[in-house]
């Protein structure tokens, strides 16, 4: 059974920072290109980041490109994100998920989501 398990949403300030993490269970982890979507209320999912297995290719929306950066560990199995520079517009349930294809809006598995509030 494939497992995400997506932590470390919480409530900040705009300009502030967080970190999100993913582990990853039930399926073979490297051969997957990993990601980050997320949906705001009343709003489409998003693409926000993916990371290709290897680690060395990175894709970002425009939106957060300069201010989230995607991680993976292989040997862990685990998926981080990290937010600076927050915004009110990113607040929104973050996912994680596997076979990410943010070009196409599109994914393979989507765990349950970490909430993520900005205020202003």
């Amino acid at each position: 059974e494939v497992q995400l398990q997506a932590s470390g949403g919480g409530l900040v300030q705009a300009g502030g920072s967080l970190r999100l993490s993913c582990a990853a269970s039930g399926f073979t982890f490297d051969d997957y290109t990993m990601g980050w979507f997320r949906q705001a209320p009343g709003k489409e999912h998003e693409g926000v980041s993916c990371v290709l297995s290897s680690g060395d290719e990175l894709y970002y929306a425009d939106s957060v490109k300069a201010r989230f950066t995607i991680s993976r560990d292989n040997a862990k199995n685990m998926v981080y994100l990290q937010m600076n520079v927050l915004k009110p517009e990113d607040t929104a349930v973050y996912y994680c998920v596997a076979g990410c294809r943010i070009h196409r809006g599109q994914y393979d598995y989507r765990g349950q989501g970490t909430q993520v509030t900005v205020s202003s």
